[in-house]
């Protein structure tokens, strides 16, 4: 049975690591290396094109970072979970929600949805 909290765990863990070769270490164990990530404002296509994705918010929001909010919930190989992004500590302005497509326990696709994005964020 898959670890739905774990899978959760992990990819907020990938969004907030910023040493690139630990970054594809995790990519590679818990993603497929066909996976796809889609959300309203960017896209990406394999480990190169999720990673690039990654290095991208972070360059943007070099002092947020990610958390789970709530308890992440699926069934099968589907997973659910909600997210916020912002200072350690604070309230998080930029909010979403991820549906995770596995395959044998690992990512094989996400498609987000942005919640809550401030105006010029």
């Amino acid at each position: 049975m898959t670890d739905i909290n774990k899978i959760a765990r992990s990819y907020i863990d990938l969004w907030n690591e910023r040493t690139p070769s630990r970054r594809r270490e995790i990519l590679s164990q818990n993603w497929t290396s066909d996976a796809r990530y889609i959300d309203p404002l960017m896209s990406g296509d394999g480990h190169d094109g999720v990673d690039a994705l990654i290095a991208g918010v972070q360059q943007k929001f070099p002092d947020f970072r990610f958390r789970l909010i709530g308890e992440p919930n699926g069934f099968g190989d589907h997973v659910r979970f909600s997210w916020g992004l912002g200072p350690d500590g604070g309230d998080s302005p930029i909010k979403g929600t991820d549906f995770a497509v596995l395959s044998d326990g690992r990512i094989r696709s996400i498609t987000g949805f942005l919640d809550q994005v401030p105006a010029g964020a």
